[in-house]
């Protein structure tokens, strides 16, 4: 017996090369700080909502929580990305750098970010699981996420 087809593979995520590769860039370009994360959070929970989420806003400042159920299963998941960048000054020269003088995706944060929608896309569109599923978009992470 094999599991193979239980599991997610990265040709899953072909049909959406191109728009996580844009909404990595974008959230690159457009970086906010601790407790700064507002367009940040708008764009997440848009995104969100247009797959089929429950999604709350501001939570914990601009923290964003989506949940999403399918079938009758009790178990649930939570799954976290951090939102925030870094008081720092791009030098990169990517055709995507920073637009903001002093803030820059230093850390990660706009992959980390980009990954959590990436599977949740692919939740909402193969929903194949039993059960209620959490996203958790944290702002403020290098602050401390204290609000």
């Amino acid at each position: 017996m094999t599991l193979d087809n239980d599991f997610a593979r990265l040709s899953d995520f072909e049909p959406m090369k191109a728009e996580l590769t844009g909404i990595r860039q974008h959230l690159h370009a457009n970086p906010e700080l601790s407790f700064e994360e507002a367009e940040t959070a708008r764009f997440v929970a848009e995104k969100l909502e247009g797959w089929g989420y429950d999604v709350t806003r501001n939570v914990g400042g601009h923290g964003v929580v989506a949940r999403m159920t399918v079938g009758a299963g009790k178990k649930s998941i939570a799954i976290r990305a951090d939102m925030d960048a870094l008081p720092i000054t791009e030098q990169t020269g990517a055709s995507y750098a920073s637009k903001t003088p002093g803030k820059m995706h230093a850390c990660g944060h706009d992959g980390h970010t980009t990954i959590l929608l990436g599977a949740a896309e692919y939740l909402a569109r193969t929903r194949r699981f039993n059960g209620t599923v959490n996203l958790i978009f944290q702002p403020a992470e290098e602050a401390g996420a204290v609000s």
